[in-house]
């Protein structure tokens, strides 16, 4: 028996959502698509030339038809535009109880790295019934994470991080593809999502060992950099202090003005790989740059780690 699925399997909280948009969507483009089409060549048999119908005083214009061809139309347009603010505000803004979960592509794999240490390969097992969201970047080029079952695609790009989330609604094996052409073997660059009931997720983070978790290890790159020397209580060299900055507005020195940003990851990954870029204010710009010293996943640990020691009391 031929069997072709239209859709893919609803596997996540937003897929009947969106599905429902576009079939209503879809549904508004083959109405009008018909009546268009039934007119022009209802029309088109009606008039054609030899037949007797009355052509002596054809209509010009139809006010009430103009108001009907232009208020509908603005109806639905309005209605589909408010329609899918909501649902791309509603994907935006991850819940805060959302699992983190950190992603870097790179020709031509997906690295992704849970917080309690265990990383994976083209894989990404999730729990059922939780929110999960994934803080993503690149390492080279310009690529795309697509999950058709949860219906969710966001561009993953080289020095910025960008952020999507889902809550998985049913088990089972689903498919991962890069959906933007990222060179040679971008075919290949494929995958699994494993949504797993709960206590299989958490026995599945715990299998291989307790290890160091994402925070711990980016503790030790921090001390292995030697950034605990300028940025910790014992430090050498007057540097901020990062205990208690993650989230917080750091004033930065704009030639004579001084301005106001948040440390949040994009401040902390160019803070050590273009630290000339904003420099805080009261501070001589003497901080050398990593860039090409430490690669995206060891960047997302120490980032990790900050974050980890953001509710840290910190004293100039």
């Amino acid at each position: 028996m031929w069997d072709f699925p239209l859709f893919p399997s609803q596997a996540s909280t937003n897929a009947p959502r969106l599905d429902a948009l576009m079939l209503f969507e879809v549904g508004v483009l083959i109405f009008f698509s018909l009546l268009i089409g039934v007119l022009v060549v209802g029309f088109g048999i009606r008039f054609r030339r030899g037949n007797a119908v009355d052509r002596s005083n054809p209509p010009t214009h139809s006010q009430s038809m103009e108001v009907v061809w232009i208020v509908i139309p603005m109806i639905l347009s309005i209605l589909m535009y408010a329609w899918s603010t909501q649902l791309f505000f509603d994907l935006y803004e991850a819940p805060a109880d959302a699992a983190q979960v950190d992603v870097v592509g790179k020709q031509w794999m997906w690295y992704l790295q849970h917080p309690q240490g265990r990383s994976e390969t083209n894989e990404l097992h999730v729990p059922l019934g939780r929110p999960v969201k994934l803080n993503m970047t690149s390492q080279d080029v310009i690529h795309s994470f697509f999950i058709p079952a949860f219906r969710i695609k966001q561009d993953v790009l080289p020095g910025r991080y960008t952020s999507l989330w889902f809550q998985p609604s049913k088990v089972g094996v689903y498919d991962l593809f890069c959906t933007e052409y990222c060179g040679t073997n971008h075919s290949n660059m494929i995958g699994k999502v494993y949504v797993m009931e709960p206590a299989d997720y958490e026995a599945w983070l715990s299998e291989k060992g307790v290890g160091p978790s994402q925070a711990e290890e980016g503790e030790r790159l921090f001390v292995q950099h030697h950034c605990a020397g300028c940025h910790r209580g014992s430090q050498t060299v007057h540097a901020p202090k990062l205990e208690g900055v993650y989230g917080k507005p750091v004033p930065i020195q704009d030639g004579k003005d001084v301005r106001f940003v948040t440390a949040d990851d994009r401040y902390i990954r160019d803070s050590i790989l273009l630290p000339q870029g904003e420099v805080v204010a009261g501070y001589e710009p003497i901080m050398p740059s990593f860039k090409d010293q430490i690669n995206e996943p060891d960047l997302l640990k120490i980032i990790a780690y900050i974050k980890s020691i953001a509710n840290r009391e910190t004293s100039q």
